[in-house]
Parts: structure tokens; C-alpha cells; sequence
């Protein structure tokens, strides 16, 4: 067995994994890998990269260049033209990531799901403020992003960005294993709230999709393309962003300066695309849920 097979066999180890990552400084680390993730210096920058290679299998192939100027620089690289072919039917939702399923499925009520047993509600996820009338009985799904994946996302469908609203909070890991120890995680951990309106001529159009990035340890900042505001552990500006901002299908939003996971909410209608499932992986483009009313 390889060396880093026996590292990560180690770490892997449930306990061990959740002792490490969840109940070290998290505030602490978090800060310090956002800027030290910045050093510009070549030799910490290589030797950076090459160790998150080691652990992660991290593949730069698809990437649209090969030289970074840091490891920060290579965390959001964009990819070359057509690495990600775009799933155009007019009733498909695309995943806005590379990622992994987590937990889905359907709305009940204002109850999601983040693990078996450990349900949050709407209202904690989006606040009290927000109306949720638009995705009460509807379907959720969760997307996980690893550490080599690309952290950029994307427009789902066709859409307008009606409004932002940020939400400051702890950095919980979001592993599955903490997903299965830490109640209502989700709603505990820094993240913001995508509200958009669907356009187009498809049979959804005007339906209402939500996306809300959740930060974790390591990986708290989020940046959109069209706010001038990088949302990050020691922000303390505006919090509601009122938006009429427009992408097509596929168009890239913004990116996380490391990376974590995205909630996808929709309205009743939705369900997740019959070949998925819990634990399927799948590229940003593919096809996510599926309009059936």
C-alpha cells in the first residue's frame, strides 16, 4: 500500500477525521489558509501544490493554464473552453459544480434533510425574512465539493439573480461525517443566498431556483461576479443585496476562494434526474433535476 493510501486510511478513520478538522481553532485556521493560500513565493507555492496533489489526486489538465501564481491562484482556475459540455434540454437543471450528491429529495413542508435523522428547516437556512413559499413541498439537492475539484459555479438555467443575502457563521467541516454529528450544519456555517428567477421558453420558466454556497474550515470566502463584495469571515457590511442580474445557461457566477458545498432548492415540480443518486458524482453542465409537472 502507498504511503498516501496509509495516510489517508488514517485519516479517514471517524473520530480521528472529526477530531482534526471540527474541534481545532476553526476561525483560526480558516483565516490563516486564506492567507497563506495568497504567498506569491515560488517555492511555497510548488511545494503547496505538490502536497495537495499528494493527498488529493488533484488533475490541472483541464485547467486553462498551467502556471499560478499561487496555490490560492490554482484553487479558482478557470478551464479551458468545452471541458464542460452544457445538457441544453429546456426542462434540465444543470448542476451549477463539479461535486458529489449528498443528501436530496423532497421538501416536506420546510424540512430538508442533511443527513439521515437530522432535519433543518427553510427558515433556518434562509432566515426568517425570506419568503418561502416558493420552495415549501419542493426538492433539494445537496452538492459536495472536494478539495481538487473546480470551485468555480454557474448558472443552472437561464436566470435572473433577484437578490443576496449573506449569513456570517461558524466553519464546521461539512464531510459526512460531521454532517452526521453537528445538528442543522448548514445553518450554522457561513453562507449566502442566491434567490434567481428562471427565463427562457422552457416549461419552468419563471419558477423560482435557489442557490445558497456553504462555506466550511478552510474554505470561508465567496465572491460573485456581480457584487463588489467578497463575502469572508471578517465582513461585517451589507447583508441583503437587492439584484437584476442575468445569465445564460452555463454562464459562470462566481467561485469559491476554496470551496465547500452548494444547496440547490426548487420549486415543486423538480425531482432529481432518474440516473442520479446519493453518491454519484457528476460535472458542472450535466443534468441535475428535471421539470415534470
Amino acid at each position: 500500500m502507498s504511503l498516501r493510501k496509509i495516510i489517508w486510511k488514517v485519516l479517514s478513520q471517524e473520530d480521528l477525521n472529526f477530531l482534526l478538522t471540527n474541534r481545532l481553532p476553526r476561525r483560526w485556521l480558516t483565516q490563516f489558509m486564506g492567507w497563506f493560500s495568497k504567498i506569491e513565493q515560488p517555492w511555497i507555492r510548488d511545494i503547496s501544490i505538490a502536497i495537495w496533489k499528494f493527498f488529493s489526486g488533484l488533475d490541472l489538465s483541464e485547467a486553462k493554464k498551467q502556471s499560478f501564481k499561487s496555490m490560492h491562484d490554482c484553487f479558482i482556475r478557470e478551464l479551458k473552453q468545452g471541458a464542460r459540455p452544457l445538457d441544453n434540454e429546456p426542462d434540465i437543471l444543470t448542476s451549477p459544480v463539479d461535486a458529489i450528491i449528498g443528501a436530496h429529495g423532497s421538501i416536506v413542508g420546510t424540512h430538508i434533510f442533511q443527513a439521515k435523522g437530522f432535519p433543518y428547516t427553510l427558515e433556518e437556512l434562509l432566515g426568517v425574512e425570506e419568503n418561502i413559499e416558493d420552495w415549501k413541498e419542493g426538492y433539494f439537492v445537496t452538492l459536495r465539493l472536494t478539495a481538487s475539484m473546480y470551485h468555480r459555479f454557474h448558472a443552472p438555467y437561464d436566470c435572473t439573480v433577484q437578490s443576496v443575502r449573506y449569513f456570517s457563521g461558524d466553519t464546521w467541516n461539512v464531510n459526512p461525517i460531521a454532517l452526521k454529528r453537528i445538528e442543522k450544519l448548514f445553518c450554522k456555517n457561513e453562507r449566502a443566498f442566491l434567490r434567481t428567477r428562471l427565463d427562457g421558453n422552457g416549461r419552468c420558466k419563471n419558477q423560482s431556483v435557489a442557490l445558497v454556497p456553504v462555506a466550511a474550515i478552510l474554505v470561508a470566502s465567496i465572491r460573485l461576479h456581480f457584487l463588489n463584495t467578497l463575502f469572508h469571515l471578517k465582513y461585517s457590511g451589507q447583508k441583503t443585496f437587492n439584484c437584476a442580474a442575468t445569465f445564460s445557461k452555463g454562464q459562470e457566477m462566481g467561485w469559491f476562494q476554496h470551496g465547500s458545498t452548494i444547496i440547490v432548492l426548487a420549486g415543486k415540480g423538480f425531482s432529481l434526474c432518474s440516473h442520479l443518486q446519493q453518491g454519484s458524482q457528476l460535472q458542472m453542465g450535466q443534468a441535475l433535476m428535471r421539470w415534470k409537472d
